[in-house]
Parts: C-alpha cells; sequence; structure tokens
C-alpha cells in the first residue's frame, strides 16, 4: 500500500511537469544526453521539482508567482523547507496537495484522461501548512509529515527577485548550513583611517564537526545584509544568481544547451534580446571597487580590510560558506566610521541632527553641541545599540552628569546664553560600542526622536496573567505619539544576556516580522503624573514564554524601543 502511494506521488509531480512542459514551445534536444542527464537529480536547477537535499536558485519576476513541487514518498518523513531571499521581500507559502481518490491504489487501475488529471492538480489548492512574508531567511520545519506532493508558491510585490530554496527529508543528517557560535557577533578589534580589523568566533561547523567552511567578508556603505545571496545580488543586480556557475548545481536557468537542447529557429534567442548575449558565458561584472567589495578569506576568523576612506561609515558582514555545498550562514553584522584624516580631538554635533558614534573596545569619544543661538534648556539622546556606554556630560567645565547608559535615555540639560557642551563617551570593556547621539534646543515637536519618559520600562502585572493572555504597561509623554508592541515567542531559558547578544537595539519596528505585530495606537496625557496606558495582549499559550517590545515612533519616522520585557503565560488556569 505505501509503495502504491508513493508511485501515485511521483507520476503526479510527472503529471505537473508535464502539463508545464506543454504549455510552453521548447527547442528540441539530444535525446541521449537529456536521458543520462535526467538521472542526476542535482541538474533539476531550473525546473519546477526541487532536489531533495540541494540548494538551489531561483528568479521571480514582479507580482508573478512561480510554484515549486517536492515528493515525499512515505509516511512519518521529517521535512524542511529554508527559503532566502535575495533583494526584495518575498511572500511564500507552503502547501500539500491533496491526491486524488484512484491515486491510493485501490482503483481500477485503468490512467485517467489527461484533462480530469490536470483539474483535479490545479482546482484543489490543498492544506495550506506554513506562510510568510518579509526578508528573513525562514524556514518550515516538522518532525512527521505525511506522504504527498508539495507545493511551495513564492511571490515578489516589490520588484523582479532573486531567492535560494533547500528543501530535505533528512534535516538531523544534512545540516547543510553552517552553524553559527554561541556569540554570532563580528567585533571591530582595531580601527584606522583607511583600516579596520574584524574578528569573530569560528563556526563549531567546520572547527568541531570537520566539515569544509571558509568565510566570506562584505564591506559597503548603505546596511548590513541578512544573507550572503542577498549581497550578491547587490553587486550585481538581476545578474547575481548566474555568477560563478557550478556543473550540475549553479547554471544559467536560460541555458538550455546544458541539458542538450539545439535551439531551433531563431524565435528563441531574439525573444531575448540583449540579454541573449549573456547567457553563453559566464557573467564577471563588477560594480565600483567603493560602492560593495566582497571577500573569501578562507578559513581564518581575523580580517584587516584595507584601502577605505578616512571618516567614512562602512558596514561589514560575515558568513560561513560550506564549501561542499555552496550554502552559507550570516553572522550578525557590524559597521564602524574610518578615522578622520586629520584627527580631531572632538566630533561637532549639529542641532537636531542624529549622530552616529562607534568607540573602540574600552575607548572614548568626545563630542561637542554649541548651540549657535539663545537657549533655556538642551535635550540630548542617547540611544546605544548593543553594550552600555559611560556618558559625561560638562557645561563650560561644570559637571553635569555621569552615567551607564544602556538602551534609550534621554536627558534635559539646563541652558545658559551661549554655553558650550562637551560630551564624554566611554566605551565597554567586552567589545566595541556603536550608539546614536542626538542634541537639541528645538521643542519636542519638531526633534527627530520622540520623546521620553524618564523610565521605559515595561510593567506586566502577574496578578492579571492568564493561560493566554498578560496585562502590561507603560509610561508615555504630554506628546501624542504613536506605540507599537511586538510579541515574539522564545525558549523558557531566554535570558538577558541572550537578547543583548542577538537583538541591535537601533533596529526599529521596520526590521520585525509581520506575524509578531500585536497593535498600534496613539497616546498621551496632558497630566504627566497620568502619563500611563495599559494593554492586554491575547491569544497566546498556555506555559509560553514572550519577549514583548514597545516601539515608539516620532512625527519624522524616527523609532525608540522601550527595554524589552520576558513575560509567561500561566500553563493552569
Amino acid at each position: 500500500m505505501r509503495q502504491c502511494k508513493g508511485w501515485s506521488v511521483l507520476l503526479l509531480l510527472v503529471v505537473l511537469l508535464t502539463l508545464g512542459a506543454l504549455a510552453q514551445k521548447l527547442p528540441t534536444r539530444d535525446e541521449g544526453l537529456f536521458q543520462m542527464q535526467l538521472r542526476d537529480k542535482s541538474l533539476f536547477h531550473d525546473s519546477s521539482v526541487i532536489p531533495d537535499g540541494a540548494e538551489i536558485s531561483g528568479y521571480l519576476f514582479r507580482d508573478t508567482p512561480k510554484r515549486y513541487y517536492f515528493a515525499v514518498e512515505e509516511d512519518n518523513t521529517p521535512l524542511s523547507v529554508t527559503v532566502t531571499p535575495c533583494d526584495a521581500p518575498l511572500e511564500w507559502k507552503l502547501t500539500l496537495q491533496e491526491l486524488p481518490e484512484e491515486a491510493s491504489g485501490e482503483g481500477s487501475g485503468h490512467p485517467e484522461p489527461l484533462d480530469q488529471q490536470k483539474q483535479q492538480v490545479t482546482v484543489d489548492e490543498g492544506t495550506e501548512l506554513f506562510t510568510y512574508k518579509g526578508n528573513d531567511v525562514e524556514a518550515y520545519v516538522a518532525t512527521s509529515t505525511p506522504s504527498g506532493l508539495y507545493q511551495l508558491e513564492l511571490l515578489s510585490t516589490e520588484k523582479d527577485s532573486n531567492f535560494k530554496v533547500y528543501a530535505t527529508t533528512t534535516p538531523e543528517s544534512d545540516q547543510p548550513y553552517p552553524e553559527l557560535p554561541y556569540d554570532p557577533r563580528v567585533d571591530v578589534t582595531a580601527l584606522g583611517r583607511t583600516t579596520v580589523t574584524l574578528a569573530w568566533k569560528p563556526t563549531p561547523t567546520g572547527s568541531l564537526m570537520g566539515q569544509p567552511v571558509h568565510y566570506c567578508v562584505v564591506i559597503n556603505k548603505e546596511h548590513n545584509f541578512k544573507s550572503m545571496c542577498a549581497a550578491e545580488a547587490k553587486i550585481s543586480t538581476d545578474d547575481a544568481f548566474m555568477l560563478a556557475p557550478k556543473p550540475g548545481r549553479d547554471f544559467s536557468p536560460f541555458d538550455f544547451a546544458h541539458f542538450g537542447f539545439v535551439p531551433s529557429g531563431s524565435s528563441f534567442g531574439k525573444d531575448r534580446g540583449p540579454t541573449s548575449n549573456k547567457i553563453s558565458r559566464m557573467l564577471t561584472t563588477k560594480p565600483k571597487a567603493s560602492d560593495i567589495q566582497k571577500v573569501c578569506i578562507g578559513n581564518k576568523n581575523i580580517f584587516t580590510v584595507s584601502d577605505l576612506k578616512p571618516d567614512i561609515q562602512y558596514y561589514f558582514d560575515v558568513f560561513a560558506v560550506n564549501t561542499a555545498t555552496n550554502t552559507s550562514t550570516a553572522y550578525v553584522g557590524t559597521f564602524a566610521r574610518t578615522k578622520e584624516e586629520a584627527r580631531q580631538k572632538t566630533v561637532e554635533l549639529k542641532d537636531g541632527k542624529v549622530s552616529d558614534v562607534f568607540i573602540k573596545r574600552k575607548g572614548s569619544k568626545f563630542l561637542r553641541f554649541a548651540p549657535v543661538s539663545s537657549h533655556q534648556r538642551v535635550t540630548l539622546f542617547v540611544h546605544t545599540c548593543l553594550d552600555a556606554v559611560q556618558v559625561q556630560v560638562r557645561r563650560d567645565g561644570k559637571l553635569l552628569l555621569s552615567q551607564n547608559v544602556e538602551g534609550v535615555r534621554q536627558f534635559l540639560l539646563r541652558g545658559k546664553p551661549k554655553a558650550k557642551y562637551l560630551i564624554r563617551l566611554r566605551g565597554s570593556r567586552k567589545g566595541a560600542s556603536t550608539l546614536k547621539v542626538l542634541a537639541t534646543t528645538r521643542p519636542s515637536s519638531k526633534q527627530p526622536f520622540p520623546s521620553l519618559p524618564e523610565d521605559t520600562r515595561i510593567k506586566a502585572f502577574d496578578k492579571l496573567r492568564t493561560c493566554s493572555s498578560v496585562t502590561v504597561a507603560w509610561l508615555g509623554t504630554q506628546d501624542r505619539n504613536k506605540y507599537c508592541i511586538y510579541r515574539k515567542e522564545v525558549a523558557d531559558n531566554y535570558g538577558e544576556e541572550q537578547r543583548r547578544r542577538e537583538q541591535n537595539q537601533c533596529a526599529g519596528p521596520e526590521t520585525r516580522r509581520k506575524s509578531e505585530k500585536v497593535l498600534c495606537k496613539y497616546f498621551h496625557s496632558p497630566n504627566l503624573h497620568k502619563a500611563v496606558t495599559t494593554e492586554t495582549i491575547t491569544g497566546m499559550e498556555p506555559g509560553k514564554t514572550y519577549l514583548l517590545d514597545v516601539y515608539v515612533v516620532g512625527h519624522s519616522g524616527h523609532s525608540v524601543k522601550y527595554q524589552s520585557k520576558l513575560v509567561k503565560t500561566r500553563k493552569y488556569c
């Protein structure tokens, strides 16, 4: 019975591929070469079939969905499907296609007409197992799945985009993606005017498991990347998925000659237009060196980036690459500003402008703020992205404050005519620090950052906890701001140290998944003593631990996150 069901899955898969072939006019082929290569499942790169245990690359045209199929031949089989968006967010869903009644092995044994088979395959949408929308590397993992035909549908609504898909029925033994170490951050260990030295902990995949792993470093001036294919897409835009083909694994989707096809007539090449000239060769076009660089350095975990420009902020990403499978995993990237050509002891702050500041381990940075007009007070925002920093502020030589800051702090300083403020920032002993600093004399309604209360903690009411909800409260201000709540289920042993290690506190709500959003609302109170709001968050599961975040969004779009709060629902009610 199981064998019959497995054959029915394969038969249905062949029917789908046959129907796809009938819908388009293909060139002729060398039948002998095609049959030989068809037996090598790693050559299914540009077909609708996802091979078991191999990563494939694909390309999506905007607003044009694409479907892939994966066959599971036996019941109670583990299944893992990983989708990696490259240069645009994707919408994708995984469904289990229902098999026809006659496919169970209890039918008459006579094949159905092709039209009826097509109708059964295309009309039935199947059982939806998983959906996702965003640009994170996301995976569907199940320890036991029924046999059947699984359909993966992908859609890009923003622009034409590249992506990668990996599927396997043996996730425990495969482990194609290199594992990250306990601390996945990239540290800046030395900083010069034209050089930056990076260091990171080695992946256990190479040091402990003995698999062939090397590291690639990507440098650019815009932002960090979540995957190496996203960086490669930036390097070569729409031709990134054709770079460095490997026989039988990563070749041009339009290179039909690889399968033994010989183009018939002249329409095939002409329809491609200017692009057809690129098909027959490997693309090696590189952008300007000043835009983005990718350097693969072998198995070293210390690297010095050279030939940089002074006083420029750069973003650095490190990827561990399994050379046997050509799959990769991204470390938590970092950024740093190279030193100025002419060394300055202080950095001038402009009124109302946010400045990105980098401080090396145990280092110091001096900032100077000199308002051009008379003022009654100065508002100072300090937003640390990773580790805590020590902040000292002097007004005309007089010490006004000295505090350790972690997360977001807002200080109100009494002003004086023609006063000058010297701000000293001292880095952490744990590692390099990055932060955002804003000093302004303007009213709060004109500030880029939203106004904050002195206490940015989230309060959870233990007596109001249930098996499916928690009630929390937080302080607001007299200014009307937008507050957005996000929740994320975490492991029971999730702690504050792990939260600081994994999360960049300067990241806004645009980096969160849509499924984690609870709600957004506006709130303020003319009476500062009554500026408190509560919210009951429902839809939780019993005995589960959640990480709650509240973002306050300013009028200009800048957002600040309150201190994260760990809550746990009751297990029994």
